[in-house]
């Protein structure tokens, strides 16, 4: 494999002139930059990536450490955090916590070890030791979709409370009047959130949620089809089934057709965190849609520029509902 010396001896130059050009100073005149890059491609030269982070003390990599790999939220972000980062001369190292707090630990002490710029974490719980040492560590980090309260931390995230209203709304509007929710784990930010709006948006309409109405999940399909089978198992079940999920709402409707029963006839179905293979199931599947891609690029932007040196603040967006027919109503998008 060529060397820097290689190159230097090629083009007819020194050694720091063509880590100059490697680096895109200013200083190097066009025609000894254009003989330099020349020689660069003619001997197949590639810079050691290890050597140079060892004198700039930087890597160029971002570590992101995600809830559930096999979620379609959190592929598509890692997707758009991935796109985000190399479009901004950055690589990404995923790791799967599979929404364990163990293995997100694991993960995040491997990526600090391997010396990463900056961290990205969606948290699987309120923080463990660990996570809450490398946030108080300087290592540049950012929470995404999910936080630990009380950290110092920006956070990118959603905010999913005026879509949950809308759905509500449009439930009300539809006469359904007992509705159900299947939330995701308590320990989590968007677990506790999920739940929360939506009390407070039947409240508004006044409908209550009585204990028997909350199921607790874990983001997975088999706690959807378990909570909705105790669901279905009360003397008055809900009109419509609320799962803050996109798998647990599988899990709600494979229960629901093993019972012989029909989606949106007999219970309606509802979910946080549209997919698109929603419009493909039988009934198209009503969802509150976050703007998944602009998290994971915004995330990545944050990040940067603390890793960058520059402040970073928080990030909120909006979700919206996408009404589909697993409800009841006509197919549209509410704006």
């Amino acid at each position: 494999m060529a060397s820097i010396k290689d190159v230097a001896h090629h083009a007819g130059v020194s050694v720091a002139t063509v880590s100059r050009v490697l680096n895109d100073h200013p200083s190097v005149r066009a025609d000894t930059r254009d003989r330099v890059l020349s020689a660069v491609a003619e001997l197949g030269y590639r810079p050691n990536a290890v050597a140079r982070s060892l004198r700039t003390d930087q890597t160029r990599t971002l570590g992101l450490v995600i809830s559930d790999v096999l979620n379609p939220f959190f592929t598509e972000l890692a997707r758009s955090v991935e796109d985000e980062a190399r479009a901004l001369g950055y690589s990404v190292i995923i790791g799967n916590a599979d929404e364990r707090p163990d293995l997100q630990d694991h993960h995040v002490r491997s990526l600090m070890d391997r010396r990463i710029d900056g961290l990205l974490v969606s948290p699987t719980d309120g923080g463990s030791p660990l996570m809450l040492d490398a946030a108080r560590s300087g290592t540049p980090m950012v929470f995404v979709d999910r936080w630990i309260g009380g950290v110092d931390v920006p956070v990118v995230r959603t905010d999913g409370r005026g879509a949950v209203r809308d759905l509500v709304a449009h439930l009300h509007a539809l006469g359904h009047r007992r509705l159900a929710i299947i939330s995701g784990p308590a320990a989590t930010t968007t677990g506790r959130e999920r739940v929360q709006a939506f009390r407070s948006a039947l409240a508004e309409f006044g409908l209550a949620l009585p204990a028997d109405h909350i199921g607790q999940g874990d983001f997975q399909a088999d706690s959807g089809r378990r909570v909705t089978a105790r669901f279905l198992d009360l003397p008055e079940p809900p009109d419509v089934i609320f799962a803050t999920d996109n798998l647990m709402v599988l899990g709600a409707m494979d229960e629901i057709r093993a019972r012989g029963l029909r989606v949106p006839d007999d219970v309606a179905l509802a979910a946080f965190d549209d997919v698109p293979w929603f419009v493909h199931t039988d009934p198209p599947i009503t969802a509150i849609a976050q703007p998944t891609g602009e998290l994971g690029r915004a995330a990545v932007r944050a990040l940067i520029d603390l890793v960058e040196g520059r402040t970073a603040e928080s990030v909120i967006l909006s979700a919206r509902l996408v009404t589909r027919r697993s409800c009841g109503e006509p197919e549209g998008s509410k704006p």
